[in-house]
């Protein structure tokens, strides 16, 4: 996984997982929640939550007054507060999970994008000395394999362009040419409601996730990975 080959070659790691675990995350920590990341919705899943004391998130479809949690952001908004939330995904949660304790793991978003690249520059990271990786999820296909999100890679570049316009140094390639993707972009909003996964949350009965998961620059929140959940810092 890229996480872990990177977790060892960078300062701090961005995790980017528009629709919709970085934008979940955001919406918990931003109620005073602390989120800890899974990699899969399952029994260990659960063995895990009622370790740790959190509430479990469970699928969008699975939302009830008894279990109102989820990777939904806004079923998130909806439910009542938990101060800690298990919230398991085979994307960006996975990802954060397995980043390890070793290096800063932060959680990043349209929400966010520009909150996370000013901590970053003022937590003098985005140098030589103190390298940023920034992980744009993806999404599956229906056989597993991994496909490219357009929304992550708008949230990645989103991120990107803030830190280097802060002086960041020397960005590889891929995340110049991500940065210059969103800075090219319009109407970042309205390309990923357009997207593949925009589409796809919308005609499932789920165009309110994507409404929340463009709400661009709107929160100052920086959730940092803490003693192994989520926690905002900004």
């Amino acid at each position: 996984m890229g996480a872990e080959r990177l977790a060892g070659e960078v300062a701090c790691l961005v995790v980017v997982d528009v629709l919709s675990f970085t934008t979940s995350v955001t919406v918990a920590v931003e109620a005073g929640t602390r989120v800890f990341p899974y990699r899969w919705r399952d029994e260990s899943a659960a063995v895990f939550a009622e370790q740790v004391g959190a509430a479990l998130a469970v699928g969008r479809r699975a939302v009830s007054e008894v279990s109102p949690w989820s990777l939904s952001p806004a079923a998130l908004r909806r439910a009542p507060f938990t101060p800690r939330l298990v919230l398991p995904s085979p994307n960006g949660s996975a990802i954060a999970a397995a980043a390890g304790d070793d290096v800063t793991v932060v959680a990043a978003s349209l929400r966010n994008a520009t909150a996370v690249g000013q901590w970053l520059s003022a937590h003098g990271y985005g140098t030589v000395e103190h390298p940023v990786g920034v992980i744009a999820a993806g999404e599956r296909w229906p056989d597993g394999s991994l496909r490219p999100a357009l929304e992550d890679l708008l949230g990645a570049g989103a991120v990107i362009a803030e830190l280097l316009a802060l002086g960041g140094e020397l960005p590889s390639p891929e995340a110049a040419m991500a940065a210059v993707a969103f800075t090219g972009t319009p109407d970042p909003a309205a390309a990923v409601t357009s997207s593949s996964s925009g589409r796809e949350l919308g005609e499932g009965g789920f165009a309110d996730d994507v409404a929340v998961a463009t709400e661009l620059n709107v929160s100052h929140v920086v959730p940092v990975l803490t003693d192994g959940a989520f926690v905002g810092v900004g």
